[in-house]
């Protein structure tokens, strides 16, 4: 059976990232599976007005690699459109453009196989043994675990759940029709106010009501200020994995509750003007009820209608909302996979998540010299920029160097204006 140096499982931007700065080094052999066609960011709320919420400098490699052919300034020139872009876009870059660079990318490097699906992961003698669909294996000692989140869906919403009740990312999948009809968006960071500026866009293709609803106290902006993104830096997220558990969670919510989990200024101003432009300029006709401090916690069916039941924190009462179509933007949640559980007893895990190390690894009670790495599952011990773009190449850069065993890329310095420490 095929022996690697590392196999990950799972390739989106974290994995693709690994497989980018690992391309050129020749004493690694390294293999990328993933269950689907090709590669595909979001594919059901790849919407066509949403931007990246952080700078395309944040892309696979050039924070610790600038010279790298895998980045997007690359990409750009190879395609040609280098001085177009920088003059349409400045700093900023849709979403669906860099999904293309992304497809650029992983189209260049042989070590990804695509249409694999991981079936288990066990341990075999010295080493990892990976399964996969038709009988393949492969062995490796070091595993890199890159499964993308789950969409989380509130427990009373699952009964219903098909084309007028949805999660935000199977909008683009599922098409649901909203033109003349009732609709209800629960949730109110970036992926909500992406799907109600979505909805508002068509002039004659409108809702006949639209409620919005946000647990927080407001429709709050994502604080994109300097000293705020230094929370997203490597410096930041060294120094947090250094804190005890019970305070990094308490740093989690603050920081969350701080704008770390907010709507851009752009978006929130996009929709705020379409409601005014709506209600007296065009003088549409749509009713809209923006709501906060409003929890979704049940819901029912009653023939053709759906009736969402709201809890008012503020006033300690509940309203039942009547509703055609309702999309539950209520995030995602990672779990350990289902191809590890041959050895699920041996990893060392809290609230069924991983615990991670400072260069995330996973803690993990098997033979000497087999090591198991996590992308994207570690927010508790490294941050709320476990997940995102932000460290996406430095995290890479970090698991490079462990599975080499010396500074490949350079991690151990990244200047900061606040002293963390």
């Amino acid at each position: 059976m095929p022996d690697y140096d590392l196999i990950g499982i799972g390739v989106g931007p974290a994995n693709l990232s690994l497989a980018a700065q690992t391309d050129p080094l020749p004493e690694l052999r390294t293999l990328f599976l993933d269950d689907k066609p090709g590669f595909q960011w979001h594919p059901g709320l790849m919407l066509p007005d949403s931007q990246l919420t952080v700078t395309y400098f944040r892309d696979l490699v050039t924070l610790v690699d600038p010279t790298s052919k895998f980045s997007f300034l690359n990409f750009l020139v190879q395609k040609g459109r280098a001085f177009r872009f920088l003059e349409a876009n400045g700093l900023s870059c849709s979403r669906r453009e860099f999904e293309q660079y992304y497809q650029w990318a992983a189209a260049q490097l042989s070590s990804i196989r695509w249409a694999t699906r991981v079936n288990s992961v066990s341990v075999y003698g010295d080493r990892f043994q990976v399964a996969c669909d038709g009988g393949e294996v492969h062995t490796t000692r070091n595993l890199v675990v890159g499964s993308g989140a789950e969409p989380r869906l509130p427990s009373f919403a699952k009964p219903y759940r098909g084309k007028d009740v949805l999660h935000s990312s199977e909008l683009t999948r599922v098409r649901p029709e909203w033109k003349g009809r009732r609709v209800v968006v629960v949730g109110a960071g970036q992926s909500g106010a992406e799907v109600v500026n979505h909805l508002l866009a068509d002039e004659h293709g409108l809702p006949s009501s639209l409620t919005w609803t946000s647990s927080k106290v407001g429709f709050t902006p994502l604080d994109d200020s300097p000293f705020t993104n230094e929370w997203f830096s490597s410096s930041y997220a060294r120094y947090f994995h250094g804190l005890a558990p019970a305070r990094r969670a308490a740093v989690i919510a603050e920081q969350l509750n701080a704008g770390g989990d907010g709507i851009t200024d752009e978006l929130l101003g996009s929709i705020y003007r379409r409601l005014y432009h709506l209600d007296h300029v065009t003088q549409a006709g749509m009713r809209h009820r923006l709501l906060t401090s409003r929890r979704a916690v049940g819901l029912e069916q009653d023939g053709s209608e759906y009736r969402l039941t709201l809890y008012d924190e503020n006033h300690e009462t509940a309203e039942v909302v009547p509703a055609d179509l309702v999309i539950l933007c209520t995030g995602y949640h990672r779990q350990s996979p289902e191809y590890l559980k041959p050895i699920q007893s041996q990893l060392e895990l809290t609230d069924s998540r991983f615990e991670v190390n400072a260069d995330y690894s996973v803690k993990f009670d098997g033979p000497a010299g087999l090591k198991i790495y996590a992308q994207g599952f570690s927010q508790a011990g490294h941050g709320i920029n476990d997940s995102l773009l932000s460290l996406a190449a430095w995290r890479s850069a970090c698991i490079v160097n462990s599975v080499t065993g010396h500074q490949t890329y350079r991690t151990d310095v990244d200047d900061t204006t606040v002293t963390w420490q």
